[in-house]
């Protein structure tokens, strides 16, 4: 189905994004402590770089967390209701999710905007490159929480993250 293989290669997109974001992250923070450590002073453009590159380690990272099932769920009281609930809250859930994220589709390209005016002082970067880490978190949301109600919808899903890869060694 071209849905499925679109929705993994965002997957795989968010992925290799995420990872990038950490990268920065641990070699901004390398740097620092080193720099701390050894000449007892870092470069200020860490502190900002590590920043941005968190907000974007959270902005790829929350779509993949909300499909794997990692992102805060409180599912105790609802799975151990009877019969077809579950599933119906399950999908109430997802349902309003993407909701929400189309909601807030529109201010986050607004804030996104704004940033043009702006310029992040240590790096001298335009700050609508920052700010749209928090598009791309709103719209990650809203495709991953799209595709999981439409899987429920056709029934190729019961809403439930997937289970993970049982190690296969004996």
């Amino acid at each position: 189905m071209p849905v499925t293989k679109a929705i993994d290669l965002l997957a795989r997109v968010c992925r290799t994004a995420t990872g990038l974001a950490f990268a920065v992250l641990i070699v901004a923070v390398l740097i620092q402590v080193i720099g701390r450590s050894l000449v007892h002073s870092s470069p200020v453009w860490t502190e900002e770089l590590t920043r941005f590159a968190l907000l974007f380690l959270a902005a790829f990272g929350a779509g993949l967390s909300y499909r794997s099932g990692d992102l805060v769920n409180v599912d105790l009281a609802c799975e151990s209701l009877p019969g077809r609930w579950p599933r119906r809250l399950r999908l109430f859930s997802a349902a309003a999710t993407a909701l929400l994220m189309a909601f807030l589709v529109v201010p986050a390209w607004r804030y996104t905007s704004i940033g043009a005016m702006q310029t992040a002082p240590a790096l001298g970067w335009r700050m609508d490159v920052v700010h749209a880490s928090m598009l791309v978190l709103v719209v990650g949301l809203l495709i991953f929480s799209l595709a999981r109600v439409l899987a429920m919808i056709v029934g190729a899903s019961d809403g439930l993250p997937p289970s993970p890869v049982e190690d296969e060694t004996p």
